[in-house]
């Protein structure tokens, strides 16, 4: 049951410090889901250009794919991740947490298949690989601890833990030990270091 101070922070699964804008991809989660898990992603449109409207665009279908050439390559996709923190810590929110986001594609993570249905998908606005800024932490640790008095969040992975081989962010640029440290949760929350599931 959500603690009176947990429920002023939260209207259903929006989260009341995040800038809403809704996106029209997400669906239901399957009877019993368990909201144990959070993945994290890195996004930026064009890749490596921060700052724009892009990503919020791509998340409401609203992307315009002749506006760069990058956008051919991923035209007429349909995605939205639950979270997008912005590289100076700002944090939007696009999906209902309660929902199903389209996040994690073909997933699997603590013995578990299809990680869209029980997760929360977080992106940070970044290159797979590179740093991130020390406001984006600040902004995901805070989420995290929020996310964890809401849900029963027992596990963390990035989007290259759970789909291995077909993704790689957020990368060798995210440190998961200042995560781990902001948090303070046990390190059984995290993924083993240098390995994947």
């Amino acid at each position: 049951m959500s603690s009176s101070g947990d429920a002023a922070l939260w209207h259903g699964g929006w989260y009341r410090h995040a800038r809403h804008q809704a996106s029209p991809n997400f669906g239901p989660r399957p009877p019993g889901a368990q909201i144990d898990l959070i993945v994290l992603h890195s996004i930026s449109l064009p890749p490596g250009r921060y700052g724009g409207d892009e990503v919020a665009q791509l998340f409401t279908n609203q992307l315009d794919w002749d506006a760069h050439p990058y956008f051919q390559s991923i035209r007429g996709i349909e995605v939205s991740a639950h979270f997008f923190i912005r590289r100076h810590g700002e944090l939007w929110q696009f999906v209902d947490c309660d929902a199903r986001a389209w996040h994690a594609g073909a997933s699997h993570w603590r013995g578990r298949a299809n990680c869209n249905d029980d997760s929360i998908g977080i992106e940070l606005e970044g290159l797979e690989g590179d740093p991130f800024e020390p406001a984006q932490y600040e902004t995901l640790a805070s989420l995290c601890a929020a996310l964890a008095a809401h849900y029963p969040i027992a596990f963390v992975a990035g989007h290259e833990h759970v789909a291995p081989g077909r993704k790689a962010d957020p990368g060798a640029g995210f440190d998961w030990p200042q995560l781990q440290r902001d948090l303070a949760w046990p390190a059984a929350h995290f993924p083993p270091a240098d390995e994947s599931s």
